[in-house]
Order: structure tokens, then sequence, then C-alpha cells
């Protein structure tokens, strides 16, 4: 699953100390000039706007768009955070993909969350582990038959379908970021997590895989 940036998983941020910060936003707005700063977030959320998407531009000092559109609700790696001359400020979503922050919120969660909500083809049922005598979750989740394909097609790539699987921050059979987890890296979160990244991301793991292969992650 992961969230990622546009183009890579990861990049080098070149970044400018804090004390640089506080002196830029000391400048007066007449002399303040374009620069890269300190990275305030880094992951961030595209609220709900008109027209459900946002342009990505080629830079942030002389932005041009890319005819890149990203979705509402989709959720982004931050590899560098700016300020044009005019003092507004953006995001770097890897190799030069920028977008403004006026249009997206730090987190998973966008600005908006109350307009999110979307129904989910999965539900959940408490079931009775009697050897512990605690209540654990299980997981149900209701898929197509080319769903279900789509779904183990990206567990193989992404994992070889391994629940414990791992790399770096990224776990298990998805390959979601531990922060979805929530340290619960048990199977049937796993599963209900990936679930709901998908369907609010893509609308279908069939989606997702398209997108997958056209991209080479989701």
């Amino acid at each position: 699953m992961k969230v990622k940036s546009i183009l890579v998983k990861s990049a080098a941020v070149a970044a400018l100390s804090i004390s640089s910060v506080a002196l830029m936003n000391s400048t007066k707005a007449d002399t303040v000039q374009a620069a890269t700063v300190e990275n305030d977030a880094t992951v961030v959320t595209v609220n709900y706007v008109d027209g459900n998407s946002i342009n990505v531009w080629n830079s942030y000092d002389n932005p041009v768009a890319t005819g890149q559109v990203l979705p509402s609700n989709s959720s982004w790696k931050v590899i560098k955070t700016a300020y044009d001359a005019n003092g507004e400020k953006w995001y770097d979503l890897g190799k030069n993909q920028w977008v403004r922050a006026k249009f997206v919120n730090p987190g998973n969660t966008p600005a908006d969350s109350a307009q999110s909500e979307q129904t989910s083809a999965a539900t959940s049922e408490n079931t009775v582990d009697t050897t512990s005598n605690s209540t654990t979750q299980s997981y149900v989740a209701t898929t197509t038959d080319s769903d279900s394909s789509a779904k183990a097609w990206i567990a193989n790539r992404e994992s070889g379908g391994s629940y414990s699987a791992q790399n770096g921050q990224y776990i298990g059979k998805y390959q979601l970021s531990a922060s979805y987890l929530n340290g619960d890296y048990s199977a049937a979160n796993q599963e209900r997590v990936a679930d709901n990244y998908v369907s609010s991301r893509y609308g279908s793991w069939a989606a997702a895989k398209a997108f997958w292969q056209a991209n080479g992650w989701y």
C-alpha cells in the first residue's frame, strides 16, 4: 500500500536550519526570496476542493502545470517544503512535482474529513478467544472475483503474500506503513487497513492493480 511520493519512494531532503527558517520569516515581504525550508510534514492529504482534484506543478518559484492532478482524499509523501517569492507555501511530492500547501492537510486525513465518509465493502465482527478469555477482532471482506484476484496479485508483488514481511517502515502482506497499522500487525488488521486504504484511494483493488502496473507501487 504505502503512502508514497508521486514518482519515487524516497529522496534526499535539502533543508535549511530552523534558524534560517526564522530569519526568512522575519524578513520583510518585499525582500523575501523563494527558498526551500525544513519540512513540517512527512505526509499530506488532498483536501476536498472544487473539481475534486488539485493541479501538480513543475516548480514552486516559477510554476507551470504538469497536466497531472491529485484526487481529493489521496495521501502523498512530502520530499521538500518551500515558500515562493510571494510567501506562499508549497510541497514537493517527488522529483519537483509540487502542490500548493493551501490545498492539502498535513497528515493522513483531509481538513474536511466529515465529507470523506464512504461506504466500505468490509465489515468487522467480534470473536471470542476461548483460550485466553479475551475478545479479539476478526475481519470479513466482501470483494468481487476480479478484486480478489487483484488483491492477491498486489500482495504477491509487495511481500510474496507474507504477513510478516518488513521493509523499513512498511509492514506485512500489503506493505502498509507502520503508522497506518497503529501498532497492530495482526493479519486481521492488515486486511482491514489495506481494504480501507484501497477503497478510499482507488475505489477497488482492480483499480489499485492498474495503478500499480502503471507506476510500480500503489
